[in-house]
């Protein structure tokens, strides 16, 4: 049986993730961020093995959002080997979102 070793901070697992990292900057007051929520879910499930999706919640972690320059929620962000291939600010459709990540999962693999 082989175990993983969880990430000890949120640089670790951005840096050290096999699977490229969507992130998903939000709060629970944001309305718009309730919105984009199903979709970031549908396309975590839809990516299964391609792509970890997480979310931070900015007012329980604003050293995060502070370190990324987070200034408006939601923000989606795609990180490959602690580098950020991807940051998108707001609602977005599905299908935005969903062609956005995937112009920039081959650069990942």
């Amino acid at each position: 049986m082989t175990t993983k070793t969880l990430p000890r901070s949120f640089e670790e697992l951005i840096t050290h993730s096999d699977l490229p990292v969507l992130v998903d900057f939000w709060a629970e007051w944001c309305g718009p961020c309730r919105v984009v929520s199903p979709t970031i879910s549908r396309l975590a499930r839809e990516n299964a093995g391609r792509l970890l999706t997480v979310k931070v919640n900015v007012d329980r972690k604003p050293h995060i959002a502070a370190k990324y320059n987070i200034r408006s929620i939601p923000t989606i962000m795609l990180f490959w080997k602690g580098h950020e291939l991807m940051r998108l600010t707001g609602a977005h459709s599905y299908e935005q979102l969903k062609r956005d990540i995937e112009s920039h999962l081959p650069m990942a693999n």
